[in-house]
């Protein structure tokens, strides 16, 4: 199931093809570089099921990248619900992405990212959505300044979640975007 498109990707619900990339994205100690886990086979896959039913139920969430091109997918990105940053409203929606990476620095996880805030805020009527990080994740911070977020020191916090055999990766950074400053950026508003 399609849910939204770009030039190049249709951004769809996970299928049972995409074991091999759930599996890599999730596994590879370069895109996990942030993470203080790995996930073995049978945790992606029972990872891909989450996602997969949420975005059955939610209509949403962290989808599949599917290449228009080769048909083959790359990675994840999408919006969801997050609770997870204690400075942000509860009902905060986050936008993230993940890519396996051979598919780094083509613009990938902006341009999904871009449609996801597109859809956000023009379809789901969303007011503000979020973006969070690691501090020391270059990447990922680079790609939120692309997308027009912009850095709230203010909100930044220490992942609860992270166990103390990995406290460098507590710190995280978190960036915003309303919708009436995406409005304006956009020509919309």
């Amino acid at each position: 199931m399609t849910l939204l498109e770009t030039d190049r990707l249709l951004i769809r619900n996970w299928e049972d093809r995409d074991g091999d990339i759930a599996h890599e994205i999730n596994s590879d100690d370069t895109v996990m570089k942030y993470f203080p886990f790995r996930r073995s086979r049978s945790e992606a896959n029972a990872f891909l099921a989450r996602l997969r039913e949420g975005i059955d139920r939610e209509g949403f969430g962290f989808c599949a990248l599917e290449l228009k091109a080769t048909g083959e997918a790359i990675g994840f990105a999408g919006i969801k619900r997050t609770d997870i940053v204690p400075t942000l409203r509860s009902d905060t929606m986050e936008i993230g992405w993940r890519l396996a990476t051979r598919y780094w620095g083509k613009g990938y996880a902006t341009e999904a990212s871009r449609e996801w805030l597109r859809h956000g805020f023009e379809q789901l009527d969303l007011d503000r959505i979020a973006s969070f990080a690691v501090h020391d994740n270059q990447r990922s911070t680079a790609v939120m300044e692309r997308l027009g977020m912009r850095r709230t020191p203010e909100h930044d916090f220490d992942h609860a979640g992270i166990p103390d055999t990995h406290a460098a990766l507590r710190p995280h950074v978190v960036y915003l975007l309303d919708r009436a400053d995406w409005l304006r950026d956009n020509g919309r508003g």
